[in-house]
């Protein structure tokens, strides 16, 4: 498990492994709890994901809702 998706939130935009049907590929976290739901920003398709295949799924931050610490911020307080 890596540390990087311990400290999401809502307002993040998430990539993910898999393109949607749409061709989209970034997401937007709009709940956060024992599932994730995402909103797909192409189409505005909504998902839940249980959390441990969100995390399979998961591929980068593309940019953190404000007031989030950046990727490299949470890698460096968890090396």
């Amino acid at each position: 498990m890596t540390q990087l998706w311990l400290d999401l939130q809502v307002g993040d935009v998430v990539a993910l492994r898999k393109p949607h049907p749409c061709g989209g590929t970034e997401w937007e976290v709009i709940r956060v709890g024992a599932d994730v739901g995402l909103r797909c920003l192409t189409c505005g398709r909504r998902v839940l994901l249980p959390r441990d295949k969100f995390r399979r799924r998961a591929k980068a931050y593309v940019r953190r809702a404000t007031g989030s610490p950046s990727a490299e911020e949470v890698i460096g307080e968890h090396v």
